[in-house]
This record gives structure tokens, sequence and C-alpha cells, in this order.
């Protein structure tokens, strides 16, 4: 039986049961139920603190789990992504008063705070730069006030809780994190796995694209399979009336409206589109 490990709080949370749910797995009905078997899918879910996944799947003792990028590179455990989910998204940033450095080399000597130890130390040593780096736990934002660090690293949304605390941000992006699966570094082929891996892929193709399906005239084919020539090549079947021909295509759910008008414009009719709620590509 596979076991995998997700987030039991916190903002990956909602979004994987959300994904899990539209991949065919069970759920659970109590937010305190920690563990939770699908024998239907062969699955034993385990519901751990988002920080710890990384750890328990490099140890090995889970076969899979789900947690953000940052808290991966931050545990430096003997896991690594196999798959980015697209949601749960935040960038990692340096911040500090005004007049901070401008870079990550300015950064030499001074005194960081920081929920991510690991990651800063590991981004800090890549760049040749030594520096004092002293983990807080929760809001680091008064670290520099309080007279603990002179600079700080956190996550950044829209950097308001940052300028309130008169600070601002400075340099690159220390990383760019969303939710990834992850599994023990080095693991072997297994077939529950790729089953998972499959599930999950098919939910985030179905989230991007929608089947588009439209009648035109035979000699505008070549022009609108063009606006709509899918992921392999789209299908065309004739139609009763003669001259005319029946199109069907995956096309970017981001785009449909755009070519929807397109397809208009030269002449295709009866153009509707339809959700994808799962697939195996």
């Amino acid at each position: 039986m596979l076991r995998i490990a997700l987030p039991n709080k916190g903002s990956l949370s909602g979004p994987a049961a959300e994904m899990l749910h539209e991949a065919g797995y069970r759920q659970r009905k109590d937010p305190k139920e920690l563990v939770l078997v699908d024998p239907e899918n062969q699955v034993e879910f385990f519901f751990l603190r988002p920080r710890d996944i990384a750890v328990y799947v490099g140890s090995g003792r889970l076969d899979v789990g789900i947690t953000g990028r940052d808290l991966l590179l931050d545990s430096a455990s003997n896991a690594e992504e196999v798959l980015a989910l697209g949601f749960g998204g935040s960038t990692f940033r340096f911040a500090g008063p005004v007049g901070s450095p401008k870079d990550v080399q300015g950064l030499q000597g001074l005194r960081i705070a920081t929920s991510y130890t690991g990651l800063v130390e590991q981004h800090l040593a890549e760049q040749g730069v030594t520096a004092t780096v002293t983990k807080l736990d929760g809001a680091v934002e008064t670290a520099v006030q309080l007279g603990v660090a002179d600079v700080i690293a956190d996550v950044v949304e829209t950097g308001t809780s940052l300028r309130n605390a008169g600070l601002e941000i400075f340099g690159e992006p220390i990383l760019v994190s969303d939710a990834v699966v992850i599994r023990p570094k080095g693991a072997g082929q297994d077939a529950g796995v790729d089953q998972f891996l499959r599930r999950l892929q098919g939910v985030l193709v179905a989230r991007r694209y929608v089947l588009m399906d439209y009648d035109i005239r035979a000699e505008k084919v070549t022009e609108a399979v063009a606006l709509t020539p899918g992921l392999e090549s789209p299908t065309v079947s004739p139609l009763h009336t003669e001259g005319w021909v029946a199109v069907r295509s995956m096309v970017l759910r981001k785009e449909a409206q755009r070519i929807m008008d397109d397809l208009w414009s030269i002449g295709a009719r009866a153009i509707l589109v339809t959700n994808i709620h799962a697939c195996r590509l």
C-alpha cells in the first residue's frame, strides 16, 4: 500500500485536498483525523505538519509527500521534487531598512533573521557570502527593530507587512516556491507512485485545458486547425451537410475566448467549450 504524506493544515492543505479529490482519492471527514486509509486505491494518507513532510519522506518512511518547495529545500532532507502542482505560490526575499544592501553580496558579515535558516544558508553559500543567520519562529518583521538582525529573509506576498515595519525588499528573489510532490532521492520505479503522479498530472492538464468543438467549411479546415492544433492533432469528422466538417480539439482554458473569436471570424459556427474533468495523456 502506498504511503503518502499530506499537509495537515496551512495554505497547502485545502488545495492539496481538492486536487486529490479531483484525482479520485478518498477524503477525510474529520480534520482531526491524522491517518486515512483508502483501500479502493491502495493508499494510506498521513496528515503531518508541512515542515515535517520532507523529513519523513526523505527518511524513506513514507513513499510520497506534498509540501512546499521552500520547506523541502529548507529541510535539507534526502528527498527531491518530482512534480510541481501549481498552487501555494510564494516568493522568498531579503528585506531591510531603507538604505540596506542592494544585492546579496552586500550581506557579507551582517546578521540575518529568518524562519528558513537552511534555505538562507544554502543561498548564501552558493553566492560565496558569509553572514550570521538567526532562526526565528513566526513573523520576523520586527527582528530589525528589536536589534536581533540587520536584515530579514521571509516569504513576500504583497510586501505590505514589510513596509509597515519600515522595511524594503532588495536583491533578486532567493526562491520562487509552490506546492510540489516529493520522493526519497534515488527511489526506484514504483507502480503505485507512477499511478499517483499520472492522476495528479491528469488533474493539472484538466485544469489548464478545455475541449473545443466547432463546425466549419471543409476548405477552411487548414486555417482553423492552425488556431486549434490540439496536443497532437485535432479530430476532424465529416458532417451530414456536404462541404462541412466538425472539429474537436483541446485548447488552453485561458485562450479559449480569443480562439472562439478567431474561429468565428473565419466562418466557424456552433462553437462549444466543455470542461475536462479528468484525462490521461
